[in-house]
């Protein structure tokens, strides 16, 4: 698990084919300890298991399935990425439970300046749009973020300027692909609502006590 609190930025440095999909070395400045064989390290929101490292490198293997369902399957050489040890036992959460498991690709719809901060809106499948709400959490690209307004297409969200400083949030542009998590107690809801053959609403997630009582502006 993860909390959506960006430790560090890396520079993917090699790509490799390879029979179980795609081999990525990592160049990141992150303690040893953090990058031993077999280490989780949520990659731009993607939880990858690191399977060689030295001093400031690191590499991970993604397999054919992550390569469809995140935006991993279009990194080149020199694509930067937020990154995140795993959770320790004792560690603070200062962020929300985030669990690596990416649930689309979003797009960027636009981005404007709001002083030095930055407001973006981001467009999402229409299957998601009841697990977002307004004032809810949700991990874009191993980043976590609150909701600050929804429409039909999709949500905002507004971002300080220390997180443009220490993410790659500060080169985002619109039409950017963005790995989305949604929030998982809202994910495992939905799956309980799914096996008792109901219909996932936005009324019955709300009575669940998950989403916030806001509208939605067409």
């Amino acid at each position: 698990m993860f909390t959506g609190l960006v430790r560090t930025v890396g520079t993917v440095v090699a790509v490799t084919e390879v029979s179980s999909g795609r081999r990525l070395a990592i160049e990141a400045e992150l303690p040893p300890a953090d990058l031993e064989l077999g280490a989780s390290v949520c990659c731009a929101g993607v939880c990858l298991t690191v399977v060689a490292s030295r001093p400031r490198h690191f590499e991970v293997e993604v397999a054919f399935e992550s390569l469809r369902r995140t935006s991993i399957g279009r990194w080149q050489r020199g694509q930067r990425i937020n990154l995140e040890p795993s959770l320790r036992v004792g560690d603070a959460l200062g962020g929300h439970l985030v669990s690596g498991h990416v649930d689309a690709v979003a797009s960027v719809r636009s981005v404007t300046a709001r002083g030095d901060a930055r407001e973006l809106w981001i467009d999402l499948p229409r299957e998601l749009a009841p697990l977002v709400a307004a004032k809810g959490s949700v991990c874009l690209d191993g980043t976590s973020l609150t909701v600050n307004d929804i429409d039909a297409r999709g949500f905002m969200i507004g971002l300080v300027p220390h997180t443009l400083a220490v993410t790659t949030w500060g080169r985002t542009a619109v039409g950017d692909a963005i790995n989305l998590e949604v929030d998982v107690l809202a994910r495992y809801v939905a799956r309980l609502l799914e096996a008792r053959g109901d219909g996932v609403t936005m009324g019955l997630l709300r009575d669940a006590g998950l989403l916030a009582d806001a509208g939605v502006r067409s």
